[in-house]
């Protein structure tokens, strides 16, 4: 499994070049970008360049961004749908093979609607990823203070989203599997055991407080390692059935974290070490 980098927390504000350097520098093998970032990079250097420096730094684009708004309007979503098409030309050219996007767990809409929309829309990103070759991750959220944030319960755990992916029927969408979100959830080591490797498009790794579950906040996220998730088990889970793909950090957090870009990079990085050692697995 690749160690992956996200610019959540970090606050990096530089080129995706420099992100690129950061995540090599501390023992990182991915990182995840928006497509824009990409397609700036590509235009200023050319996508060969790119790629030798990806190779030369052993890093990969672990996944980019869902950009149409989904949720919204119609015309939202339809305005949103050529960017999609340049992003994907844009991974595809780095050998990115992954887009992410989340799905809230409430819903101010009536909640069958809701779902209809949300088949409708997605299948019709995974059908122009795909041409390109690139799979569609969709990630639950799992903690319970925005189950009920809106008016109406949507989806929120690993069965539930695993039918919305049924629903879309497109070979190309599969799961983003959080361990914060498996955790606010109950999960176990058995829950992943029960996955395949080829449902899993895309992981996040994070911590979280040791408050009780039910109290566990999405903003307030910790460093892996620094709280009480058993990212161990998740790490074993995962590679017990065969997942091999980018394990990112994803720090969300209520303030900015103390120290510079690269002080926190340093940080994941050490934190990303001591995980994997726990986990029986290289690190």
């Amino acid at each position: 499994m690749i160690k992956g980098l996200t610019n959540a927390g970090i606050d990096f504000v530089g080129s995706l070049k420099d992100f690129v350097q950061l995540a090599a520098a501390n023992g990182f093998g991915s990182v995840d970008a928006d497509g824009g970032q990409i397609e700036r990079w590509i235009a200023e250097e050319g996508a060969e360049q790119v790629n030798a420096y990806l190779a030369e730094k052993g890093v990969i684009i672990g996944a980019i961004g869902l950009y149409p708004d989904w949720r919204g309007t119609d015309a939202k979503f339809q305005a949103g749908l050529p960017r999609l098409v340049n992003d994907a030309a844009a991974a595809a050219a780095v050998g990115c093979k992954s887009c992410c996007t989340y799905i809230l767990p409430a819903t101010d809409l009536d909640s069958a609607h809701f779902m209809a929309l949300a088949v409708s829309r997605l299948r019709t990103c995974a059908r122009l990823l795909g041409a390109y070759g690139i799979s569609l991750a969709l990630e639950f959220v799992g903690p319970h203070h925005l189950r009920t944030a809106w008016k109406n319960p949507f989806i929120w755990n690993t069965e539930q989203t695993l039918a919305l992916i049924d629903a879309i029927g497109e070979p190309n969408v599969g799961l983003l599997y959080d361990s914060f979100h498996w955790y606010t959830n109950g999960g176990t080591l058995d829950d992943i055991l029960k996955l395949r490797a080829d449902q899993i498009v895309h992981a996040h790794l994070n911590d979280a407080r040791d408050v009780p579950v039910e109290d566990v906040l999405d903003n307030d996220r910790l460093f892996p390692g620094d709280g009480v998730i058993d990212l161990a088990a998740f790490l074993q889970g995962l590679q017990q059935i065969g997942y091999k793909g980018p394990v990112a950090q994803e720090l969300l957090t209520r303030e900015p974290i103390p120290g510079t870009p690269q002080e926190k990079a340093a940080r994941s990085g050490e934190a990303y070490r001591s995980v994997y050692r726990a986990a029986g697995l290289d690190a």
